[in-house]
């Protein structure tokens, strides 16, 4: 007996307004989720609710409206904790991740390390959580090295075991790759990183949207995460970090809302986390924000997460009878809704302009993960990502779409 479907996807995609769209006089086939994630009604309605009914600043007003905001503000950072099971008092609200992990090389560990450390990153890691770590190097000069992966596209469990000791002093690893769908296992990582006395650094950009995460049972010290990808708005992300290493963090921005006493010679700050909340926050944001947490939780991110896999799982079969298609990354239960792939003798580029023409939505280029891109020894790849939106149905219309490709670069 064929088991039930994880999410009903057909009442799922009526709650999402953009999917009507006809793009190049075909239905929309969104396959770019890991890029950004289309948005639910819900959530759209909660950020024009605070702007109809609650515009105004947060922490500062003693009128209704300042406390409205300020209620759906804080109320936002209860539901993030509640949603990644972690203390409330280490949510900080950012931009994005990107800003999240700039937070924690600049404030954690450009005060800290020197050049007889080290950090440690994966060569699957986006630039976000690259590039930040270069700087630190430069600034401090400590030393940068990085664990590689193997031909299915995991983690080298040689160089983990060789990194993780002195003198590294930090691990900054993607909980999901945006590439290769691989999934990594943060909590052993974790384990062996805190027997040597190393802190860690997540980007769970791709993991939190997609499947349970639980930052207290991952033990991870530093964990960030973007709104736009798991169905909220753009320009609002969260960095969760272990509040006693907040306390002893100096700022990363500075200026109004953070602080406690100013005077001419010198300045307090606020208590942790609003210490490192700088200037007025993206309040309409974290409203909408907090209905895509209950939106995700009315579906339950266990059977998001199965829908996922079982649709990557398809994908993966599906694909593989497309003629000259060279798919990247692992199989198995490590993968979640991410599929990267090349035709052979066609760009990228082409291939992602030329399924736009059949209404299909992928990603072409190097996924600003230049150093992996190398490692694959290819100059970019196509991607298709899923979200909860998305029905066997789209796989099949990529694979027509593909073939279509095939045929015109024959």
């Amino acid at each position: 007996m064929k088991a039930a479907p994880a999410l009903d996807v057909e009442r799922i995609r009526k709650d999402f307004p953009i999917l009507q769209e006809q793009v190049n006089g075909h239905p929309l086939v969104y396959l770019d989720s890991a890029a950004t994630s289309q948005k639910p009604i819900s959530v759209i309605r909660a950020i024009s609710d605070y702007y109809l009914h609650a515009n105004a600043n947060v922490h500062r007003g003693v009128h209704a409206l300042g406390e409205r905001a300020t209620e759906i503000f804080e109320q936002a950072r209860r539901d993030v904790a509640r949603f990644v099971s972690a203390e409330e008092r280490g949510v900080i609200f950012v931009r994005n991740t990107t800003e999240g992990l700039n937070l924690v090389a600049q404030a954690y560990a450009r005060p800290r390390f020197g050049p007889q450390d080290r950090i440690v990153a994966t060569i699957m890691e986006h630039h976000s959580n690259l590039v930040p770590w270069q700087q630190v190097r430069e600034q401090t000069g400590c030393q940068l090295e990085f664990i590689g992966i193997t031909d299915e596209g995991r983690l080298d469990w040689e160089d983990v075991e060789r990194l993780l000791r002195a003198p590294t002093r930090l691990l900054a690893v993607t909980h999901v790759s945006n590439v290769l769908g691989t999934i990594n296992p943060i909590q052993e990582l974790v384990r062996l990183a805190h027997s040597e006395g190393i802190t860690v650094c997540v980007d769970g950009a791709q993991a939190v949207p997609h499947m349970p995460v639980s930052i207290s049972d991952l033990g991870a010290d530093f964990y960030a995460f973007s709104g736009h990808k798991m169905l909220g708005p753009t320009g609002v992300g969260v960095l969760w970090g272990r509040p006693e290493l907040l306390e002893e963090m100096p700022p990363f921005l500075t200026g109004g809302s953070m602080i406690s006493v100013v005077q001419l010679d010198h300045t307090t700050w606020d208590e942790v986390p609003h210490k490192f909340e700088a200037g007025t926050p993206d309040i309409a944001g974290a409203a909408g924000l907090s209905a895509a947490i209950s939106y995700l939780e009315g579906l339950g991110m266990d059977a998001v997460r199965r829908h996922e896999e079982e649709l990557a799982d398809y994908a993966i079969e599906v694909l593989s009878e497309v003629r000259g298609l060279t798919q990247y990354g692992p199989r198995g239960s490590d993968r979640a809704g991410v599929l990267s792939f090349n035709l052979d003798g066609v760009h990228p580029h082409d291939v992602g302009t030329i399924l736009d023409r059949e209404g299909v939505a992928v990603r072409a280029g190097h996924h600003c993960c230049q150093p992996l891109m190398g490692r694959l020894q290819v100059a970019a790849t196509a991607r298709a990502s899923f979200g909860v939106y998305n029905q066997p149905q789209s796989v099949a219309v990529l694979a027509s779409a593909l073939g279509l490709v095939s045929k015109i670069f024959a």
